[in-house]
Parts: structure tokens; C-alpha cells; sequence
């Protein structure tokens, strides 16, 4: 049995915590059960690409959201968010390995084939697997997940949700796309003129929203799912400062949620944004929408 606080650790940004990194963290929470040690993730927290160049990285997932994935996918799992800065940035690769086995005590590592690290990007897999052999920590290199012949990645995923396309992103993620926040005021157009009670998020700048549209979707509030239809989007009918919001209007009654935590699944996109004439056209469509959304909670159901 290893000492108390050695580590098994997985390596990646895991941002969407998708398929493909399941596979690094399955394999991580194995070597753990089997040699005594700690499940871990590393993870840094911002992207290293929007330190490095400058330029905003939507992402799929927040560190929040990341850790909330992995733990509920991997009951267990640690999740440690390094900071990624000026330091890190320019790291040698051998010391980043050094730094794995002496600050996070890592004595077995696992990293998906592409793996990158280091000053310049110039750790490769290979060079991992080598550095760690010399300070005896065992390495598993973990070979790319394809689902029918594609390759799982974030940046696949990204594009996808960028379409609209929801339910291909959900076989690539391995769950639903979601995104997570406070719910905000707003101008209470839903509860008191449109007749719908909404749930209104403001996200995170540095995630991604998928393509602006009308979607099915799911909103969890203290681990309790109910049924909407979300829009995303800058609200044209009712707004005019052009700020996106993700606002749901939610199929089943509910009490006070102001101020509470809650998460955004999107299911499907049933339609995109569009202006209407005023709010009885709004009021109108938001009614066709949600019986849209209805019928595929319907058809989700029978087919279940």
C-alpha cells in the first residue's frame, strides 16, 4: 500500500470531459484501485491556448462544470485545477514531469496519445512515458476514442454545438451539453406577460453557447430536473443591448428560484432565433415551442 496522498493522475485540459477523456479517467480510476493509490485529475485553471496568444477560447466547460463531470462520472475523483501562468507557460517539460511526482506526488500517470506539455508544447507522450520510467513512476498512453470512425475531441464537439447540433454533441460528450450558473432577474416578461415562468442565466463569458436558437432542454435546481424550452441568444423581440442570454421557460410549475444554482441541458435545437413583430407574436411562438418541446420529451419517453 503506498503512502497516504500518492496519486494516480490523469493529465489533459478535459475540457467537456467527453468520451475520450472518460477513457484517460477510467483507466486512471483502475491503476488507483489496483496499486493503492489516489484518483486524480490535473487540469489547469484557464486555457493555455487564451493565456498563451491572447485570444478568448470559448470552452465547453467551466472548471466548475469540469469538476462537477468528472466526480459524477468518477465518484472519487480528484480534481486539482493548477494555475496556469507565466511560470507553467514557460516550464521546461522535464521539470513539469519532476513537478507531477514531487508537489502532487504522482506515481502513475495517464495521458491521452496527443498529449502535450511543457515550454513550447515540447513534451510529447513518448517523452513522458520516458521521464516518468526514470523517476519510477509508472505511464499509460491511452490511444485516440473514435465514435463511427470519427475521432472524440473537444474541438469536434465544439463545432457541433456551434451548428446547433445537440444531440450529435451528446454522443461525442457522453451526456448532454450544460451549462451552469445563478439564476438571474430579469425583466419578469415571462412570469408576467408572456405566461411562462423562465429561468434566466447569464454564462460564463469564457464558455461556449451552442448555436442561437430555441432548444429542448433539461434545468436541474437542488438536484431537481424539470422539463423547458430554452432559448439562446440576445432576445431581439424584447432586447436591445445585445448581451446573450440562456432563458428558460420551464414546462412544469416551480416556486421561487432567484438567486439559486442551477444547470442548463441542451437536448435539442428546435429552431433558431428569430425577431418577431411584438409580444403577442413572441407569446405566440413561445407557446408553439413549447409544445414542440413537449412532443419530444413525449417521443424520449416512449422510446425509453
Amino acid at each position: 500500500m503506498e503512502e497516504r496522498g500518492d496519486r494516480a493522475i490523469a493529465l489533459g485540459f478535459f475540457d467537456g470531459v467527453h468520451l475520450g477523456h472518460q477513457a484517460l479517467l477510467r483507466r486512471t480510476a483502475e491503476r488507483a484501485g489496483d496499486l493503492g493509490l489516489a484518483p486524480a485529475l490535473l487540469t489547469f485553471d484557464r486555457s493555455p491556448r487564451e493565456f498563451v496568444t491572447g485570444t478568448p477560447v470559448p470552452l465547453l466547460t467551466t472548471v466548475r462544470e469540469r469538476s462537477r463531470a468528472a466526480r459524477e462520472l468518477f465518484p472519487g475523483m480528484e480534481v486539482i485545477a493548477a494555475p496556469f501562468d507565466r511560470a507553467m507557460m514557460t516550464m521546461p517539460w522535464e521539470d513539469f514531469v519532476v513537478m507531477l511526482a514531487e508537489t502532487y506526488r504522482a506515481r502513475w500517470l495517464v495521458a491521452g496519445h496527443d498529449f502535450r506539455f511543457g515550454h513550447k508544447n515540447s513534451g510529447t507522450a513518448a517523452l513522458l512515458r520516458e521521464k516518468a520510467a526514470a523517476l519510477g513512476i509508472g505511464c499509460d498512453i491511452i490511444p485516440a476514442v473514435q465514435l463511427e470512425g470519427v475521432t472524440v475531441s473537444s474541438t469536434h464537439i465544439r463545432a457541433l454545438l456551434e451548428r446547433g447540433e445537440a444531440e450529435e454533441a451528446a454522443r461525442f460528450l457522453g451526456r448532454p451539453f450544460a451549462i451552469s450558473g445563478l439564476v438571474r432577474h430579469g425583466k419578469r416578461l415571462g412570469s408576467s406577460r408572456l405566461g411562462a415562468p423562465t429561468v434566466n442565466l447569464i454564462p460564463d463569458p469564457r464558455q461556449l453557447v451552442p448555436a442561437f436558437g430555441v432548444y429542448a432542454a433539461r434545468v436541474t435546481v437542488d438536484g431537481a430536473a424539470r422539463p423547458a424550452v430554452t432559448n439562446v441568444g440576445v432576445r431581439p423581440t424584447v432586447d436591445t443591448d445585445g448581451g446573450v442570454t440562456v432563458e428558460s421557460h420551464l414546462l412544469e410549475p416551480i416556486g421561487e428560484l432567484y438567486g439559486a444554482d442551477c444547470r442548463v441541458e441542451f437536448l435539442k435545437m428546435l429552431r433558431p432565433e428569430m425577431r418577431f413583430a411584438g409580444l403577442e407574436a413572441l407569446r405566440a411562438q413561445i407557446a408553439r415551442d413549447a409544445g414542440a418541446a413537449r412532443a419530444f420529451f413525449c417521443e424520449t419517453e416512449n422510446k425509453e
